[in-house]
């Protein structure tokens, strides 16, 4: 695992094995179960592991990976069957419009004008592996029936990239183009499209912060011109985003790849028929089926409101009565209370309500990954929804406005309280007044120091846990015979680099909806409540140019490196900013009817409220919203955009070539058969021996590098099985010799 003291230092210097991957395209991390009784099975499942490998084109290599468990090393045997799988894709992508134009036949020429990415060599060697093996796959599929034994399959990290990397963005006070075009070559379009997103919603919130202190310093509080123009900001930041998206897809040439879309290997299906438009035979589940599972979605989401909304309530009461009507000892400690309880049940209840929504997405049974996710996405919101923002509502539209009824009802905690002590009087209560800072105070509270606590919790306490955690495996690997022998036993001009991947298979893989969850829920923020507190757009314009910087930290140190996955837009995402953005018109109006009249608003008093005034006040400005939305919309699709332009260039030349090609104007020049591209007839066929010849060609004329030396020690898949086993055996000898030990 790198740290930052290695990201700035020298490679060269700090760690050797970070200087090179070996060539590596996968690493699959291969677990050996410590029962006896299932070993023989995982054995079993790794010869037709290895097997599988070779039979698809693969170059494999095995060492121990410590702590019970085998690394495989894998690469792609040849550059012809690399571009036979890009040839594939690509005229795939073609024939589904992702692409405007067929891939040239001149396969010399084509991949000099459009070379492999490093993205596109990972993303297609992992479906290589992953795919089923009657779509020519291996079919491997960690964690599941008999892969079960597979804990992951991941790609190495470039620690050279990471270094310039995080050098490069922690002196840049604004990130280009150029940037996001890096983080999408390295790490595919679903992690650029989260970063690109992040840097034009940094980009939008200046004029909302220099607004907003304009508007601290000059209005005040519940402005309505204030909550007019953060409407207004909201609705164009959407819309420009949607547009964006668009023109971002176009120039990264995967518009509309969300319609090619991967299945689900735990996709369940009742009976296979004929597509009636391809003829062809596909796995059918009823849609009246799906429908009714996801009926359950009302039920999960009144759960939600019930379970997290009732803690939520309980804690609010308790605070109200401890804070401002108790008046007893241990007064400055009780305040404490309702905090400590949320942070006891509400990752608990959330915990256990995000497995009742995985579960509740997996019972939908979608065919695609992409349908499942996006199922999961609209599930995990309800439940972020709820925790984020209801303390905030519970204060200004029920606190306020109706504290005079419900805080005699609070007396319930006196007398719940009064059965404990030992005294026969009253507890020391006082009347209630209204708290008149609270509402803002919360504001401030989730807009500035949450944010704080969540980029500690989120990036400073898992990396000090993980130095802690490394720092006893160390000390424990000191002091374990068998880790020792294994790494006396690892070649000298591998040990480094073998160290570093035993690390990264140990790491978490990382998860870019967590990120994407955190910048939605800091917009509705920011859409809903900042009418209280104008400044929230300034704390989060710092907060964001951080946050750009620890997530590419989290990325390069903390996480496994991401499958560099392809997608067309935020996804799910779009559908929530959108919502928020049309919910912030509404509590903005209401909020502004209820505390603009006077400094704090109503005293508690539901009476000295305008029920009907209220009410038009809040259709009146969801009308206007959608009104300037249209508007919006309209003005900016008339708009045109470098992706756009490009999209109709080509077009345009793809016209203009048929068009000649048509009259003639090509006649004289041997025209290539399109079914002859590569890999769409038959063609050579890679196997492993071809490498190990061209290998040991090398290496004769005395230009074999560490790297090739790294894939000759095992020559062909069957010794590299026969080696497997023997790592089995000494595993397993060492796990029964720890066993009697202990007994």
């Amino acid at each position: 695992m790198a740290g930052l003291r290695t990201l700035y230092g020298n490679d060269a210097k700090t760690q050797p094995g970070l200087k090179s991957n070996f060539d590596v395209d996968y690493v699959i991390h291969y677990k050996i179960p410590v029962p006896e009784a299932e070993r023989a099975e995982a054995e079993a499942a790794f010869v037709q592991l290895v097997k599988g490998l070779a039979n698809v084109g693969f170059a494999t290599e095995v060492r121990n990976g410590g702590k019970d468990s085998l690394l495989v090393f894998t690469k792609i045997a040849s550059d012809r069957l690399l571009h036979d799988q890009v040839y594939r894709y690509r005229v795939q992508d073609w024939l589904y419009g992702v692409r405007v134009a067929a891939p040239n036949q001149d396969l010399a020429q084509y991949f000099q004008d459009e070379p492999v990415s490093e993205a596109e060599r990972l993303r297609l060697t992992y479906l290589l592996i992953t795919k089923p093996k009657n779509e020519g796959g291996a079919g491997i599929t960690p964690k599941m029936g008999q892969w079960k034994n597979v804990a992951s399959i991941f790609p190495l990290h470039d620690h050279a990239f990471n270094s310039h990397w995080i050098k490069q963005w922690s002196t840049k006070y604004y990130l280009d183009d150029g940037d996001i075009n890096q983080i999408r070559d390295r790490f595919g379009e679903r992690v650029a499209f989260y970063f690109a997103f992040l840097q034009s919603y940094f980009a939008f919130l200046l004029f909302p912060a220099a607004f907003g202190a304009a508007a601290w310093l000059v209005l005040g509080q519940f402005s309505w011109f204030y909550a007019i123009v953060n409407c207004l900001w909201s609705v164009v930041f959407f819309e420009h985003w949607k547009m964006k998206e668009v023109d971002l897809a176009v120039q990264w040439g995967v518009r509309g790849v969300s319609k090619i879309q991967h299945p689900r290997p735990q996709f369940q299906f009742e009976r296979e028929a004929q597509d009636p438009v391809t003829g062809e035979i596909i796995k059918v589940y009823p849609h009246f089926k799906r429908f009714r599972t996801q009926l359950l979605q009302v039920p999960f989401a009144l759960a939600c409101v019930g379970v997290l909304g009732g803690l939520i309530v309980s804690c609010f009461s308790i605070e109200i009565f401890i804070t401002e009507i108790y008046t007893g000892p241990f007064k400055q400690y009780l305040t404490f209370l309702p905090t400590v309880l949320l942070t006891i049940f509400m990752p608990t209840l959330s915990a256990l309500l995000t497995q009742l929504a995985e579960r509740l997405t997996t019972l939908e049974n979608y065919e695609t990954h992409d349908d499942h996710q996006a199922s999961f996405v609209q599930k995990i919101f309800v439940l972020n929804f709820i925790t984020s923002y209801t303390p905030i509502f519970l204060t200004a539209f029920i606190y306020v406005p109706f504290g005079k009824i419900l805080v005699p009802y609070l007396d319930v905690f006196q007398l719940t309280a009064q059965k404990f002590t030992t005294q026969e009087k009253p507890l020391p209560t006082k009347s209630w007044e209204m708290n008149p800072d609270r509402l803002t105070k919360q504001v401030i509270y989730f807009t500035v120091t949450a944010q704080i606590v969540n980029f500690a919790t989120e990036v400073i306490v898992p990396y000090v846990k993980r130095k802690v955690f490394k720092t006893v495996e160390d000390v424990k690997s000191e002091m374990s015979e068998k880790n020792a022998d294994i790494v006396k036993k690892d070649v000298e001009e591998e040990a480094d680099f073998l160290a570093r991947v035993r690390n990264e298979a140990e790491l978490d893989e990382y998860d870019v909806t967590v990120d994407y969850r955190e910048m939605v829920i800091q917009f509705g923020y920011l859409a809903l409540f900042s009418v209280v507190w104008p400044l929230t757009a300034c704390s989060f314009l710092v907060n964001n140019w951080v946050e750009a910087r620890s997530d590419a930290v989290k990325i390069a140190i903390s996480s496994q490196r991401p499958i560099p996955w392809r997608a067309d837009s935020i996804g799910p995402w779009l559908n929530a900013l959108g919502f928020l953005s049309w919910l912030g018109s509404v509590t903005s109006a209401a909020i502004v009817f209820l505390f603009h009249r006077s400094e704090h608003g109503p005293n508690g008093s539901p009476w000295d409220i305008s029920g009907w005034a209220l009410l038009l006040s809040i259709l009146f400005a969801e009308h206007v919203y959608l009104a300037v939305q249209f508007l919006v919309r309209h003005v900016i699709h008339k708009m045109d955009s470098p992706g756009l332009q490009k999209e109709r260039a080509q077009r345009f030349r793809m016209r203009k070539q048929l068009l000649e090609t048509t009259f003639g104007a090509q006649q004289g020049h041997d025209a290539q058969d399109e079914t002859n591209g590569p890999g769409l007839s038959g063609g050579e066929k890679i196997t492993r021996e071809t490498l190990e010849e061209e290998a040991r060609q090398l290496s004769i004329k005395g230009s074999g590098s560490p790297e090739q030396l790294f894939w000759q020690r095992q020559r062909g898949p069957s010794e590299t099985i026969q080696i497997g086993r023997n790592l089995f055996s000494e595993i397993a000898a060492n796990q029964t010799k720890h066993k009697t030990a202990k007994e």
